[in-house]
């Protein structure tokens, strides 16, 4: 089995394995073997000791991934290839817009997941994907470095003028959301950055290079204690992450099969975790 990942994400190296639960695991082995079309043999997982079941699905699978998934996503791609043990999950976690950009260019893939409607929008209107399916939600988080040493205390109230903020750009989903949060709040962003990925918002927080960063709360939960979380008032603003399969996938039962772990009770599971909300009207 084989879990690989191309990433410039300042976050967790890609071969980062988070433990599983037991009974996530068993959820979606019992699943896979409900849907399974050709006779299974059973295997032993060296790793876990959990059991491996022979689904007939095999080749890789090409997953491009809004950056803010990497932790998340690693952790289900595990699962998939414990329940598949002769298939692979390659990922390519960027910003969404530059996922849309390089679908469009000619990239290949199986699966594209993004951070927001409006990316997956675009890749639908170049038809480059099948009908896509919400999985997550996120909203946003104002970090600063331990100790906070700018004496940031909010997004509104002032604190913010004269300190080093970092946001993402506005064509970013994680930009377009903190955007749209300063309008609803009536107040005027002035960053020092602006990024193409919410993992270089929060890494450039983390390293005490900015005094200060918007992010997804996803992100503040996976910096853990490399930043302070300040709270925001009454966020209204809620991201929802789609998945769909694209249009030119060489492996479509494979890529499906991911598609439905990230969709079923262990992927939720998984996603939940990672502080993500479920998918509205689930």
């Amino acid at each position: 089995m084989q879990l690989s990942c191309r990433s410039n994400s300042l976050t967790a190296p890609c071969t980062r394995r988070a433990a599983l639960s037991a009974a996530a695991l068993l959820t979606a082995l019992s699943a896979a073997a409900c849907s399974a079309t050709a006779p299974s043999s059973g295997a032993t997982s060296p790793a876990t000791g959990a059991s491996t079941t022979d689904t007939g699905l095999s080749g890789q699978v090409v997953v491009l991934a809004a950056a803010s998934l990497q932790d998340a996503f690693e952790d289900i791609a595990v699962q998939f290839q414990q329940v598949h043990p002769d298939a692979s999950v390659t990922f390519d976690f960027q910003g969404s817009q530059d996922l849309v950009t390089a679908l469009s260019e000619g990239a290949q893939a199986d699966v594209l997941a993004t951070a927001s409607n409006s990316t997956m929008d675009d890749a639908a209107s170049r038809s480059l994907l099948a009908e896509p399916t919400e999985f997550a939600t996120n909203a946003l988080a104002l970090i600063v470095p331990p100790g906070n040493p700018a004496g940031v205390t909010g997004i509104n109230d002032g604190s913010l003028d004269g300190v080093d903020l970092v946001i993402c750009a506005p064509e970013v989903p994680c930009g377009e959301a903190a955007q749209t949060l300063a309008k609803q709040l009536g107040v005027t962003l002035t960053p020092v950055s602006e990024e193409q990925k919410v993992t270089d918002v929060r890494g450039k927080v983390e390293s005490g290079e900015a005094d200060a960063g918007i992010v997804y709360t996803t992100d503040a939960a996976a910096a853990g204690d490399a930043v302070e979380v300040i709270s925001l008032p009454d966020n209204r603003v809620v991201n929802h992450y789609p998945i769909a399969l694209t249009r030119d996938t060489v492996n479509p039962d494979a890529a499906q099969a991911f598609i439905d772990l990230v969709l079923s009770d262990a992927g939720q599971a998984i996603l939940a975790e990672h502080g993500f909300g479920a998918p509205i009207g689930r």
